[in-house]
Parts: structure tokens; C-alpha cells; sequence
């Protein structure tokens, strides 16, 4: 990213008033017609239906790193401690698989499905000093027991896990270390292979600190959730850089879309036609004075655009 990269705007709009402190793992449902997302730190899974404005939650007993939908009803939900079923909204919860990290320091955080049902789901090492976190993936198709198998490790924060529209590439986003990496998806053996940097980005300018308003410009971020859209470019949220980037597959930076939120962690497609990107953003934390810039902090925003993004992928076990 040596190059300027040109600058798109899009009309975002707040999809409501109501701010998270950590908003993630949005996806659009296109049966129910509905946006659904997390509070990590909240507790909360939440869903909008973005013609009524009607927004309902669900309080979760730890935190919700991630969701993803289940093709027979209900959603799949990574808690701080392991995976979990839950067969209808508001429904009971049964454990799919408990892990073995310690969750005093470690909790899920960025995950879906991939193309053949499978939920994967990332942990994070909240000390952030240590490569503790890993990436997992769990199988549950044919009624089979659930096969948990690990996929990647060797990271602090686990995000930006996405396909390609064609299913032989897996990106995973090393956030503290600025870059993002592509692997060869063999989808059938559910095997990665050939790891290679599909873009570093800069690191945080020196002396720059959150809190140092006037300095924000000079950091672009760091990267956080991830979408592909049908053209196969890889959306990437830029946490405190206010804004998302636009990579062609081959890993060039085709675009950066500037936010009324700096701190974005993930964005999805949705709406009938898919070409509605919405984007979960956070509040927590974050400086006096940060939201007279950035006035939508916390906020779920969304925006038209012109290329449509992948649907879903639904959890399956039959």
C-alpha cells in the first residue's frame, strides 16, 4: 500500500440509535429478512428488522464472540468457553464442544460457517501478550458427532475470516500484527494449505496514541472482521482507522471507504438483493471527545452498494 489508495464514499446510515460496546459478527438472514449481531461485552445477541426498525436481544450467559445460522432453525453461538446450539431464538442452549483454553484469559471472538456447513470460530488471548489464539473448526454434518479439528494458530486476535466466492481460498487476519493471510482451502478433507501474506499493512505510527485526537489521521487502522463480495474482494474493517478497505483477490488495495464510527470490527451483505453492507462497530472505551468525530461509534451502519456480497453460509447437521 505504498500507493495512494483512492477513496470511496458511501451514504452510510445508522441502522438505529442504540450503540453496542463491541458490536460483531453481523450476518443477514435472508429467510427472516433480518440483521442479526452480537455485544461481546454486552452479553447480548441482537437482530433487526431493518424495515420495522423492530430490534430484539437475547442475553447470552458469557460473552458472544460469534453466531452463525443453522439450516434446521436457530443460530450456532461461540461462547467464551466453547460452541454452543441454540434451536430457536431465546431457546435454551445445549454445548456442542467446550475447549480447553482457559477462558479467565482467552475467549472465542471472530468466526461463521464455511461453504459446506462447517462453524469455525477463533479465539483471542485478552492479555495480548502471547500468540495464544488459534482457529478451530467443527464439524457436525450428517448427524455426526461434533469433530472439532484445528485449523490455524500463532495469533493474539483471531478475525477476518472469510472464503472466496469459488471456495479454495481461506483468509484470517493477524490483527495486532497488522497483515492478512490467505491459505489454499481443500473444502472436501477441510485442509489449508500453502499459508502466504495476502497484505501487511502499516503498523501504528510511533508515539501515536488512541487518545491523541489530532494524531488519528496518521493510523489507518488495523485489521479486524472481513466479507468477500461475488466479484471475490475482501472487505476488510480497519479498527481506530475509521474506516474499511476494498482488496482485489490478488491482494491489491482497490479502495478505502471512510465510516462516521472509527473503530469497525466487521461487515456483511445483506438485504433482499445482497447489496446492502452493513458494518457493527464499537463504543467501549474509546477517548473523550472521539465521538464529536466520529459521531456514529457503537452504531450498526449501512450503506448501498453496487457489487453484491456472498450470502450466508448456514450451519448444517443433517
Amino acid at each position: 500500500m505504498s500507493t495512494p489508495v483512492p477513496t470511496q464514499s458511501l451514504d452510510w446510515q445508522a441502522l438505529g440509535p442504540e450503540r453496542s460496546q463491541l458490536g460483531e459478527s453481523p450476518f443477514w438472514h435472508p429467510e427472516e429478512q433480518r440483521l442479526y449481531w452480537v455485544d461481546i461485552p454486552g452479553r447480548e445477541v441482537l437482530r433487526q428488522d431493518p424495515v420495522s426498525g423492530v430490534l430484539e436481544r437475547w442475553a447470552m450467559p458469557s460473552e458472544p464472540g460469534c453466531i452463525a445460522p443453522a439450516r434446521t432453525g436457530g443460530l450456532v453461538i461461540a461462547l467464551r468457553d466453547g460452541m454452543y446450539r441454540a434451536p430457536q431464538w431465546g431457546g435454551a442452549l445445549s454445548l456442542l464442544m467446550r475447549f480447553n483454553h482457559d477462558p479467565a484469559t482467552t475467549r472465542f471472538n471472530d468466526g461463521k460457517c464455511d461453504p459446506l456447513g462447517r462453524f469455525w470460530g477463533g479465539t483471542m488471548y485478552e492479555p495480548r501478550d502471547r500468540r495464544l489464539g488459534e482457529l478451530y473448526s467443527l464439524d457436525a454434518r450428517g448427524g455426526r458427532r461434533p469433530e472439532v479439528r484445528l485449523q490455524a494458530l500463532n495469533n493474539v486476535i483471531a478475525n477476518g475470516l472469510a472464503w472466496s466466492p469459488e471456495g479454495t481460498t481461506l483468509y484470517w487476519a493477524d490483527t495486532m500484527g497488522h497483515r492478512i493471510d490467505a491459505w489454499t482451502w481443500d473444502a472436501k478433507a477441510n485442509n489449508l494449505s500453502h499459508q502466504r501474506v495476502f497484505a501487511q499493512l502499516p503498523g501504528k505510527p510511533e508515539g501515536f496514541r488512541s487518545d491523541d485526537l489530532t494524531g488519528a489521521s496518521r493510523y489507518g487502522g488495523r485489521p479486524d472482521g472481513a466479507a468477500v463480495d461475488a466479484e471475490g474482494c475482501y472487505w476488510s474493517a480497519q479498527f481506530e482507522g475509521g474506516r474499511l478497505l476494498r482488496f482485489a483477490p490478488s491482494g491489491e488495495c482497490l479502495a478505502q471507504i471512510p465510516l462516521s464510527a472509527r473503530c469497525p470490527t466487521m461487515p456483511c451483505f445483506g438485504g433482499p438483493d445482497g447489496r446492502t453492507l452493513y458494518v457493527t462497530t464499537a463504543s467501549k472505551g474509546r477517548p473523550e471527545g472521539e465521538a464529536d468525530l466520529w459521531p456514529d461509534n457503537g452504531r450498526v451502519l449501512a450503506a448501498r452498494v453496487d457489487v453484491p456480497g456472498l450470502p450466508v453460509d448456514f450451519f448444517e447437521e443433517m
